[in-house]
Protein backbone atom coordinates (compact mmCIF):
# COMPACT_ATOMS: atom_id res chain seq x y z
CA UNK A 1 0.00 0.00 0.00
CA UNK A 2 1.18 3.51 -0.71
CA UNK A 3 0.08 6.57 1.24
CA UNK A 4 0.62 10.28 0.72
CA UNK A 5 -0.35 13.15 2.98
CA UNK A 6 -0.41 16.92 2.83
CA UNK A 7 1.37 19.03 5.46
CA UNK A 8 1.65 17.51 8.96
CA UNK A 9 -1.37 15.23 8.76
CA UNK A 10 -1.79 11.80 10.26
CA UNK A 11 -3.21 8.68 8.69
CA UNK A 12 -3.35 5.07 9.78
CA UNK A 13 -4.06 1.62 8.51
CA UNK A 14 -6.03 -0.24 11.16
CA UNK A 15 -6.92 -3.89 11.55
CA UNK A 16 -10.38 -3.67 13.08
CA UNK A 17 -11.23 -6.29 15.64
CA UNK A 18 -13.72 -4.49 17.84
CA UNK A 19 -17.19 -5.91 18.45
CA UNK A 20 -20.32 -4.06 17.32
CA UNK A 21 -18.60 -2.46 14.35
CA UNK A 22 -16.44 -0.07 16.38
CA UNK A 23 -13.40 1.17 14.47
CA UNK A 24 -10.83 0.02 17.00
CA UNK A 25 -7.92 -2.31 16.43
CA UNK A 26 -4.18 -2.46 15.87
CA UNK A 27 -2.96 0.62 13.99
CA UNK A 28 0.00 1.08 11.66
CA UNK A 29 0.88 4.76 12.05
CA UNK A 30 1.74 6.90 9.01
CA UNK A 31 2.87 10.33 10.12
CA UNK A 32 5.20 13.25 9.46
CA UNK A 33 7.10 12.77 12.73
CA UNK A 34 8.86 16.13 12.58
CA UNK A 35 5.75 18.22 11.96
CA UNK A 36 2.96 16.44 13.83
CA UNK A 37 2.55 16.58 17.62
CA UNK A 38 2.07 12.79 17.80
CA UNK A 39 5.59 12.36 16.40
CA UNK A 40 7.06 13.28 19.78
CA UNK A 41 5.97 9.95 21.31
CA UNK A 42 7.96 6.92 20.14
CA UNK A 43 4.90 4.64 20.00
CA UNK A 44 3.04 7.22 17.89
CA UNK A 45 5.75 7.79 15.26
CA UNK A 46 5.61 6.64 11.63
CA UNK A 47 5.67 2.85 11.36
CA UNK A 48 4.71 2.28 15.00
CA UNK A 49 2.17 -0.24 16.19
CA UNK A 50 0.24 2.73 17.54
CA UNK A 51 0.48 3.24 21.30
CA UNK A 52 2.07 -0.21 21.71
CA UNK A 53 5.45 -0.68 20.01
CA UNK A 54 7.81 1.96 18.65
CA UNK A 55 9.86 1.40 15.50
CA UNK A 56 13.21 -0.24 16.29
CA UNK A 57 15.08 2.14 13.98
CA UNK A 58 14.71 5.68 12.69
CA UNK A 59 12.03 5.96 10.02
CA UNK A 60 12.69 7.33 6.56
CA UNK A 61 9.43 8.98 5.57
CA UNK A 62 9.41 10.61 2.14
CA UNK A 63 8.73 14.37 2.03
CA UNK A 64 5.16 15.66 2.09
CA UNK A 65 3.48 15.08 -1.28
CA UNK A 66 5.58 11.99 -2.16
CA UNK A 67 4.34 8.42 -1.86
CA UNK A 68 5.48 6.17 1.00
CA UNK A 69 5.29 2.39 0.69
CA UNK A 70 3.92 0.52 3.69
CA UNK A 71 3.82 -3.21 4.21
CA UNK A 72 2.18 -5.10 7.03
CA UNK A 73 2.72 -8.81 7.57
CA UNK A 74 0.55 -10.81 9.92
CA UNK A 75 0.94 -14.60 10.20
CA UNK A 76 -0.58 -16.36 13.18
CA UNK A 77 0.72 -14.46 16.20
CA UNK A 78 3.59 -12.78 14.31
CA UNK A 79 3.36 -9.24 12.94
CA UNK A 80 5.78 -6.95 11.06
CA UNK A 81 5.66 -3.29 10.01
CA UNK A 82 7.67 -2.10 7.00
CA UNK A 83 8.10 1.41 5.59
CA UNK A 84 9.81 2.22 2.29
CA UNK A 85 11.53 -1.18 2.17
CA UNK A 86 12.81 -1.19 5.77
CA UNK A 87 11.47 -3.45 8.51
CA UNK A 88 10.69 -1.16 11.44
CA UNK A 89 9.33 -3.58 13.99
CA UNK A 90 8.06 -7.05 14.63
CA UNK A 91 5.97 -8.48 17.43
CA UNK A 92 4.40 -11.67 18.71
CA UNK A 93 0.90 -11.64 20.15
CA UNK A 94 0.44 -13.50 23.42
CA UNK A 95 3.95 -12.77 24.72
CA UNK A 96 5.02 -10.99 27.91
CA UNK A 97 6.33 -8.11 25.76
CA UNK A 98 2.94 -7.62 24.10
CA UNK A 99 1.02 -8.04 27.36
CA UNK A 100 3.22 -5.36 28.95
CA UNK A 101 2.71 -3.00 25.99
CA UNK A 102 -1.07 -3.51 26.12
CA UNK A 103 -1.12 -2.84 29.88
CA UNK A 104 0.54 0.57 29.31
CA UNK A 105 -1.56 1.55 26.29
CA UNK A 106 -4.88 3.24 25.60
CA UNK A 107 -6.27 -0.29 25.06
CA UNK A 108 -5.62 -1.50 28.63
CA UNK A 109 -9.30 -1.43 29.65
CA UNK A 110 -10.40 -3.54 26.66
CA UNK A 111 -10.10 -7.16 27.81
CA UNK A 112 -10.71 -8.50 24.29
CA UNK A 113 -8.11 -6.32 22.57
CA UNK A 114 -5.40 -8.27 20.75
CA UNK A 115 -7.10 -11.65 21.06
CA UNK A 116 -8.78 -11.84 17.67
CA UNK A 117 -6.77 -12.92 14.64
CA UNK A 118 -9.28 -11.86 12.00
CA UNK A 119 -10.94 -8.54 11.29
CA UNK A 120 -11.31 -5.79 8.73
CA UNK A 121 -8.76 -3.37 7.32
CA UNK A 122 -9.64 0.29 7.75
CA UNK A 123 -8.02 3.33 6.18
CA UNK A 124 -8.38 6.17 8.64
CA UNK A 125 -7.57 9.85 8.69
CA UNK A 126 -8.49 12.63 11.05
CA UNK A 127 -10.35 14.91 8.65
CA UNK A 128 -7.25 15.74 6.61
CA UNK A 129 -6.54 15.30 2.93
CA UNK A 130 -4.67 12.01 2.43
CA UNK A 131 -4.36 9.62 -0.49
CA UNK A 132 -3.90 5.85 -0.76
CA UNK A 133 -3.12 3.74 -3.82
CA UNK A 134 -1.79 0.30 -4.77
CA UNK A 135 -3.57 -1.45 -1.90
CA UNK A 136 -3.02 -5.20 -2.07
CA UNK A 137 -4.30 -7.71 0.46
CA UNK A 138 -3.43 -11.37 0.31
CA UNK A 139 -4.01 -14.32 2.57
CA UNK A 140 -0.74 -15.76 3.89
Amino acid sequence: MEGRRRDDQSEELSVKEAPNHAALGFEYQILDDDRHLDGKLATHRAGALYDLIAPSRPTHVHPVGEWNQSKLVFRGNHGEHWLNGEKLLEFELGTARMDSALAKSKYRSLSWFGERRRGHLILQDHGDEVYFRSIKVRDL
